[in-house]
């Protein structure tokens, strides 16, 4: 407990801002010094602190740390656009004002629902019900458009803020269970539960039309959490059998020598170099608990509250509050009045509400749970895109004909649903909708372009690049040498060298003077002074495009080569695996670029 506090103790300046939420930054040692201009926090980082420091003033009879804590749940809870009764994505943290506005119960806002629910479970205080019933309400009313609960605009509900759900969503089953709806529960993790069957895992985002948005799977713990939860109320071996279909995809597909791999790609299964803490906490405890009997277990877990990482706070702490509205203290004021006082039934004082109440048709809840799946089945499957068993598709254009900067190919693209998004690091985004394609035809030839993209960067992603290197001579006449990474495009460098600007260069190497770009940019209709850059290798900076176009741009003025610098402050080749930059699968590029990192 003492170290408890001490940690809370160095958190607690994170508090001191204006309108009580915590800055998302905070040194343990000199408190906000040096981190206090990092002022924008989500609405999950502000939101999910209750239950800890509740726990902690509780046992420890310290109130500030509740108090802080509640401070910064009452101003989310003001926060929220009075109409719609949604809270968006990111403030800041003295303004108050929202810079993200998108809502959700994915990533950024999640575990604010699922705090301000288990606040009331844990600390017995109405107002934390009372606002989970209004948010509650908000959510069922606008964020149902689709069986995923896709994000809305928190000041337009109406309106989607996005094609794709989160995985973290997952969780919402588990706590729509807990808090006693549990319908819709049984109904949104049937359809996550079908995307796993696809494809083993659940990606890390899918879209509205059930397609992989975002192909990584960390191993995270909310769809299991939310089986858990699903099997404790309804008693259905159904979600055992869930429950042992994740467990054998992790022992095939991501178990590896020391541990549990990460996926990079559910459609490739790659693994990644990382488990992630809450792969133990949380994953590999939801699997014991949903499989475990109730004798089987150490303790009663119905007296506990599992929070956000699967810590357990026993319910109890509501007792040690002197505003807790306790059995106790009920039966003393009804004595007082002169009425007599019944002890409520012990069995179903924490129990969820009946199955018999929720589904009056049905004899039980297994049978309940199975008519409410039924209507669900095949739903993943028959939305999906699949392309028709006899009919050949017609080709309009092959991933490796296509050029970005081709304005027909763009088009083409797009009428076959995919748009293509350039990221601000200067990566390319494509995603593909079926329903955004002009034709059925030409969005089932859309997959095919996609999954002919996918192999392209699996290819360019084999280690045909080694490092590269860029060489200068420093105002002392000293050499310089850092490491650079290459590009997926334009000539390969021989010898292992990158651009340099030594008169003699070692072989393979390019040799000539440097000039940085007048728009640094350098992207396409940028103001340029080509004159400048003949003959020359350009520094240009990441961003606002993709990588080949900077290099089209510095090439159709007469450079030699490129050097893209990152705008991403404090990466260094020492601590960042190999960047290597994709281009578009076109050949035009006749110059090399290579990448360095923010520190060199």
């Amino acid at each position: 407990l003492n170290l408890a506090m001490d940690v809370a103790n160095r958190l607690l300046p994170a508090f001191n801002s204006t309108t009580g939420l915590p800055y998302p930054r905070v040194n343990l040692r000199t408190g906000l010094k040096g981190v206090d201009s990092q002022q924008l926090t989500c609405t999950a980082c502000a939101g999910s602190i209750i239950l800890e420091f509740a726990a902690l003033s509780r046992l420890s009879g310290e109130k500030i740390y509740e108090d802080v804590a509640s401070r910064a749940m009452d101003y989310l809870w003001s926060a929220r656009h009075r109409q719609s009764n949604l809270v968006g994505n990111v403030l800041n943290v003295n303004t108050g004002d929202w810079v993200r506005r998108e809502s959700g119960i994915g990533a950024g806002i999640d575990s604010y629902y699922e705090y301000v629910a288990k606040a009331y479970v844990l600390l017995g205080e109405e107002k934390y019900l009372d606002r989970w019933n209004t948010h509650y309400s908000a959510i069922m009313k606008y964020l149902t458009t689709g069986p995923l609960l896709p994000d809305v605009h928190m000041h337009r509900p109406t309106t989607s803020s996005k094609h794709f759900t989160d995985a973290l969503s997952a969780f919402w089953p588990g706590l729509q269970v807990l808090m006693g709806d549990i319908k819709p529960a049984i109904q949104q993790h049937e359809v996550l539960y079908q995307i796993i069957k696809k494809h083993n895992f659940l990606p890390e985002a899918i879209t509205s039309d059930f397609q992989v948005y975002w192909g990584q799977h960390f191993l995270r713990p909310e769809f299991l959490e939310s089986t858990y939860f699903l099997h404790k109320a309804t008693k259905d071996p159904h979600y055992l059998e869930v429950g042992k279909q994740v467990l054998k995809a992790l022992q095939k597909y991501a178990r590896v020598p020391c541990g549990y791999a990460a996926v990079k790609d559910v459609r490739t299964m790659s693994h990644e170099d990382r488990m992630d803490s809450f792969v133990l906490t949380e994953t590999f405890k939801y699997l014991y608990l949903l499989f475990s009997k109730d004798e089987e277990l150490f303790l009663d877990i119905d007296q506990f509250v599992l929070t956000t990482e699967a810590h357990l706070f026993p319910v109890s702490l509501a007792k040690l509050s002197n505003s807790t509205n306790t059995r106790e203290k009920s039966r003393e004021s009804w004595l007082d009045f002169g009425f007599d006082y019944e002890e409520p039934q012990e069995e179903f004082a924490q129990s969820c509400p009946s199955s018999r109440l929720l589904f009056p048709d049905h004899e039980d809840s297994v049978s309940a749970a199975a008519s409410v799946r039924k209507p669900l089945d095949n739903l993943v499957e028959s939305a999906s895109p699949s392309s028709p068993s006899n009919k050949p598709i017609k080709r309009t254009l092959l991933a490796g004909d296509f050029s970005s900067a081709n304005s027909e190919h763009l088009k083409m693209v797009k009428d076959m649903g995919i748009t293509i998004l350039s990221l601000p690091d200067g990566r390319t985004q494509l995603l593909h909708t079926l329903t955004n394609a002009k034709t059925r035809e030409l969005g089932e030839e859309g997959i095919l372009f996609m999954q002919e993209m996918i192999e392209m960067a699996k290819q360019s992603q084999t280690p045909d690049s080694p490092p590269k290197q860029v060489r200068f001579q420093d105002s002392d006449g000293k050499e310089v040498v850092l490491q650079a990474g290459p590009a997926q495009f334009g000539p390969v460098l021989g010898g292992g060298q990158g651009a340099s600007t030594k008169k003699d260069g070692a072989a393979g190497a390019l040799t000539a003077n440097i000039v940085a770009a007048n728009d640094i940019k350098a992207c396409l209709n940028s103001q340029q002074n080509g004159e400048s850059m003949w003959g020359k290798i350009v520094l240009v900076e990441r961003g606002d495009c993709m990588f080949i176009e900077k290099a089209r741009v510095i090439q159709s003025l007469g450079a030699k080569g490129g050097i893209v610098m990152d705008t991403v402050e404090g990466s260094a080749a020492a601590s960042s695996p190999l960047f290597a930059m994709s281009g578009d699968g076109s050949q035009d590029v006749s110059i090399p670029l290579v990448f360095l990192f923010h520190q060199e």
